[in-house]
C-alpha cells in the first residue's frame, strides 16, 4: 500500500473526502441502529430514569421491568395524548404523609362551572378531596421539586396537591383538565400538564382512562382483566408510588382534546390519589 505522504495532493484530497464520507456513513447507520433498537446503549447503574422501548402500555418487557426494578424509571405511554408513567414516583411513607394530612379536612369534590369559572357540585365527580398548601411542609417542598425536575415546570407554576379519596362506585366521568372560561385562566394561564399521583393500591377499578387517546388500547395484555370503564380507550391501573403524567397542551400551545379522561368507578377496595395541575405561566397561590 502507498503510504498517504506520497500521494499526489489531488489523491490525498480525494482520500480524505471518501473518508469523511465513510465516517459520516456509519455515524448515520448508527444512529438508524439506535432508533430502531437494535444497539443497546449501556446505563449507568445508579441512573433512575429508565426508558421503556415497547411504546405499547403495559407491555410485558414493562410490566417486568417495574415489577422486578427497585428503582424508579418512565414508561412511555401514549403520544396522542402525550403520556408518560412514572413508576415508584412516591415512596410509601410519602404516599401515607399525604392521606395524613388530607384526612382531617375531606369534603365532596366539585367541579369548574364552564360559565362562571366558578366550584360547583356535579353528579359527575362523586369523590371527596381536599387541597393542601403549595409548599406546607418539608415532604410537599421535595415532592413539588420532584415534579418540577420530572415535567421541566417550575414549581411556582403548580396549584396546590389536591388529595381525593374513592370508594366503591364513585367516580369522575371524563373531562379536560384545561379551561373552557377566561376567568380560570386569569392566574398563571392555562393548565398546561397534569401530574396524577397514586397513593394507594386499588383491588379493582378506579383506572384512570383516556378515552380519545389514539391508542389500540385492546392489544395490551391482560385486557380481560380491565373493567368495562377501562376498555374505552388507553388506561392506567392505580398503584401506590405511581405518577401519570399527561400533557392538556400540544407543544404549538393548542389544546389537545386527547387529553379527555376520567376516573373508573372503584369496584373493589379504596382509591386514594393526589393531583397536581401545572400552568403555562407563574400561579399564585389564593391566600
Amino acid at each position: 500500500m502507498v503510504p498517504l505522504k506520497h500521494l499526489h495532493p489531488r489523491s490525498r484530497k480525494r482520500v480524505g473526502t471518501l473518508a469523511l464520507f465513510m465516517l459520516a456513513l456509519l455515524s448515520l447507520l448508527l444512529l438508524v441502529f439506535l432508533l430502531v433498537g437494535l444497539v443497546a446503549v449501556p446505563s449507568s447503574p445508579d441512573s433512575q430514569l429508565h426508558s421503556c422501548k415497547n411504546l405499547t402500555f403495559l407491555s410485558n418487557r414493562c410490566r417486568h421491568q417495574g415489577e422486578s426494578g427497585s428503582k424508579p424509571w418512565v414508561e412511555v405511554l401514549s403520544w396522542e395524548p402525550r403520556a408518560f408513567l412514572y413508576h415508584k414516583f412516591l415512596t410509601p411513607e410519602e404516599c401515607t404523609h399525604l392521606i395524613d394530612l388530607a384526612k382531617p379536612s375531606m369534603i365532596k369534590s366539585t367541579v369548574v362551572d364552564s360559565a362562571t369559572g366558578k366550584s360547583k357540585d356535579s353528579r359527575v365527580r362523586t369523590s371527596s378531596g381536599t387541597f393542601l398548601t403549595r409548599g406546607q411542609d418539608k415532604i410537599i417542598q421535595t415532592i413539588e421539586q420532584r415534579i418540577a425536575d420530572f415535567t421541566f415546570i417550575p414549581v411556582d407554576h403548580g396549584e396546590g396537591l389536591q388529595v381525593l379519596h374513592y370508594e366503591v362506585g364513585q367516580k369522575y366521568e371524563a373531562h379536560y383538565d384545561y379551561f373552557h372560561d377566561t376567568f380560570n385562566t386569569k392566574n398563571g394561564g392555562q393548565r398546561i400538564a397534569t401530574v396524577l399521583m397514586y397513593l394507594s393500591d386499588v383491588e379493582a377499578g378506579g383506572e384512570t382512562v383516556f378515552p380519545a387517546s389514539q391508542v389500540n388500547s385492546s392489544l395490551v395484555p391482560h385486557w380481560d382483566e380491565l373493567t368495562e370503564c377501562a376498555k374505552a380507550g388507553l388506561s392506567v391501573q392505580p398503584r401506590m408510588g405511581d405518577a401519570l403524567l399527561f400533557w392538556s397542551m400540544k407543544p404549538d400551545a393548542t389544546l389537545d382534546t386527547t387529553s379527555l379522561h376520567g376516573g373508573c368507578p372503584v369496584v373493589k377496595g379504596n382509591k386514594w390519589s393526589a393531583t397536581k395541575w401545572l400552568h403555562v405561566e407563574q400561579y399564585s397561590v389564593p391566600s
